[in-house]
């Protein structure tokens, strides 16, 4: 069954990440069109969940936020270094760790441009009674570790970060790296996006048919893009990995007819990666049909190009040319990018894409796509086209 629709959770991720690109005062205004308990609770979600990356505490550690919107102060607790961050409403005697902030700063901070100011935050650890002892496994030292380890969970959740795709690769157990070795190409195109609002769209999402199971470069994609919605379309059912900024849709990705209302319903795209069924006429399809829902300067993946010379996947080993396997098809693309200089008489037809493909990346087993417009003037008509050169500018007897 095809299905394109965002659950509420991730309908309100995407609310948030637009509120917070404006300046404090609109994003103050919107935040209150919300509902200030609804976003206290996604936003700590989403640091909980991004704090999860790096050294995590050795123990549980509690910490009481006491965050402050409209002369109001709303304390809530998470706990840091378990799998439930269990975000309730409520403070705590002694806690181990405080952090008090302004509650549109701290919005504003998770998934506001690069360049959100933070001037109200204040981070306060424990300190009393101190250690019994010198010991490294002394009771009161090792929470207290852990708590300092939580504050720089938190501090690196709100804050600007370059991670690194192959590392980020193998915490999430996607192939991306060592199974293939895709990000360093990655690295190269996506960099530049890392901090932008963003939409990734991933055709496969792994697992087959356990609806539980796959994700993992979704996940990946999520950490990398801190601003990012990231969707993941299979053809088998994966409602069990949603999560807030990850939605996974259910359709045939050679299917046009559903893959143009996907684009048109959630597009445009700054990214698609077809890491689908690798089937030489499902990737065709696929470009076909989403190429068009790729922003204006985004970026079209194809990945795995080896299944375009096997037989069993619709490819070819012998006929390298032809446009009805993967590989045969995206060289099609290198003549779109030059479809200003083919001769007038030459009876080539023009193809949708022409004026939108700005360059083709060949990589092994990877081609990136950039969409830009492609309409740079050729030679002027002066220059003959069917003669050559060297007889044109030989001085004439």
């Amino acid at each position: 069954m095809d299905d394109v629709n965002l659950n509420d959770e991730n309908l309100l991720a995407a609310q948030l990440i637009s509120i917070a690109d404006g300046v404090y005062e609109e994003t103050a205004a919107r935040l209150g069109e919300i509902g200030t308990e609804t976003v206290i609770d996604a936003v700590l979600k989403e640091i909980a969940w991004r704090a999860r990356e790096g050294v995590p505490p050795s123990q549980p550690v509690t910490a009481v936020f006491e965050l402050t919107n409209e002369g109001k102060q709303l304390d809530y607790l998470v706990t840091f270094g378990a799998e439930d961050p269990a975000i309730t409403p409520g403070t705590q005697e002694d806690p181990w760790l405080v952090v008090r902030q302004d509650l549109v700063e701290l919005l504003r901070a998770v998934y506001g441009p690069p360049d959100a100011e933070i001037g109200t935050r204040a981070i306060a650890l424990k300190d009393e009674p101190g250690p019994g002892s010198f010991a490294p496994d002394d009771p009161w030292r090792m929470a207290r570790d852990a708590a300092a380890r939580a504050a720089d969970g938190i501090v690196t959740a709100c804050a600007t970060r370059h991670y690194d795709l192959g590392a980020l690769s193998l915490r999430f157990g996607s192939d991306k790296w060592g199974g293939h070795w895709y990000t360093q190409h990655y690295e190269r195109h996506f960099a530049p996006l890392r901090n932008s609002r963003v939409r990734v769209l991933e055709l496969g999402i792994g697992g087959y048919q356990a609806p539980n199971v796959g994700g993992a470069s979704l996940r990946m994609w999520k950490q990398y893009f801190r601003r990012g919605m990231v969707y993941g379309l299979d053809y088998f059912d994966k409602s069990g990995i949603a999560e807030p900024r990850l939605q996974p849709l259910q359709g045939d990705q050679g299917d046009p007819a559903f893959l143009a209302e996907l684009g048109g319903s959630l597009g445009p795209f700054d990214i698609i990666i077809d890491d689908g069924s690798h089937i030489s006429g499902d990737v065709i399809a696929s470009f076909e049909a989403l190429f068009a829902h790729v922003r204006p300067g985004g970026l079209y993946v194809v990945e795995d190009t080896q299944t375009s010379y096997w037989t069993g996947w619709g490819g070819s080993s012998t006929e390298l040319d032809t446009p009805a396997t993967t590989v045969g098809y995206l060289k099609t693309l290198v003549d779109a990018l030059h479809h200003q200089e083919f001769e007038k008489d030459a009876g080539r037809q023009n193809r949708p894409h022409d004026e939108w493909i700005g360059a083709v990346h060949f990589y092994h087993n990877i081609v990136v796509i950039e969409k830009r417009r492609n309409s740079e003037q050729s030679a002027p008509s002066w220059v003959p086209r069917h003669t050559n050169p060297m007889e044109w500018m030989k001085p004439k007897e």
